[in-house]
């Protein structure tokens, strides 16, 4: 496969950042790495063997992104209110960062957002949140609701809420969404959810699945048995549904 190691200090985040292109044609694939995830753990995983071939024909380029969750949603040494400012920077590095290079390396328009675990959230929420950008999106054993605590999954924000944390909960904020243009938008994207029967997130899941339907909007929301949130199983998924 074709494959470009990209670098460059962003000025949202002010830091460097890095990611991994892999193909040179085809849908760009922004691929979101799992809880506390780097950028290269779906190389060394083999997940992105099972898209060799699609990615060798030109069908899809994937852009392997960084993530800051251990500034984010996963630092508990810093107020939740800055948790959520600092994700809100790393929105904006992807939409105004990583997005313009892809766009700018690759003319297609087709753009799908993916991601496993907490990726899958961050896949999730960005899409539904600016769907315009996207034709699709592709989350695997996702979390939709980083203050809901389950299990020994706990509330990511420590109890916080405000505007910020509302508008970056798909569970919530699309439950009261009456925006039509942003409906019909979310409406015109193929939404595919995949999780595990015994996966700590399969309620969320069910949630964000109900609420779709109550707006109808087109999805799958696709169990797979046992747990299925490990790399041997997105391995399966990504060929199935990228």
């Amino acid at each position: 496969m074709k494959r470009e190691y990209h670098k460059w200090y962003s000025h949202n985040l002010e830091k460097d950042m890095e990611l991994l292109i892999f193909g040179y044609a085809g849908a760009k694939v922004l691929f979101f790495p799992p809880r506390m995830g780097r950028f290269f753990d779906y190389e060394n995983w083999k997940v992105l063997e099972a898209l060799k071939e699609k990615i060798n024909n030109g069908k899809l380029q994937v852009y392997c992104v960084d993530s800051v969750d251990l500034e984010t949603f996963y630092n508990s040494f810093v107020d939740p209110g800055y948790r959520i400012h600092r994700h809100i920077q790393y929105e904006k590095y992807v939409l105004e960062e990583v997005l313009p290079l892809a766009n700018l390396i690759n003319t297609n328009t087709n753009i799908i957002s993916a991601g496993c675990s907490l990726g899958a959230y961050h896949a999730v929420n960005v899409a539904l949140r600016h769907p315009h950008l996207f034709c699709k999106v592709l989350g695997m054993s996702g979390r939709y609701d980083l203050t809901k605590s389950k299990g020994y999954f706990k509330d990511l924000l420590s109890g916080f809420h405000n505007d910020f944390v509302y508008f970056n909960m798909p569970n919530q904020y699309m439950k009261n969404l009456e925006d039509v243009n942003l409906i019909n938008q979310i409406r015109n994207m193929d939404i595919v959810l995949t999780i595990g029967k015994e996966d700590s997130f399969l309620e969320s899941n069910y949630k964000l699945s109900g609420i779709f339907n109550e707006k109808e909007i087109p999805h799958q929301l696709i169990e797979w048995n046992g747990e299925a949130h490990k790399a041997v199983f997105w391995r399966k998924m990504v060929d199935l549904y990228l």
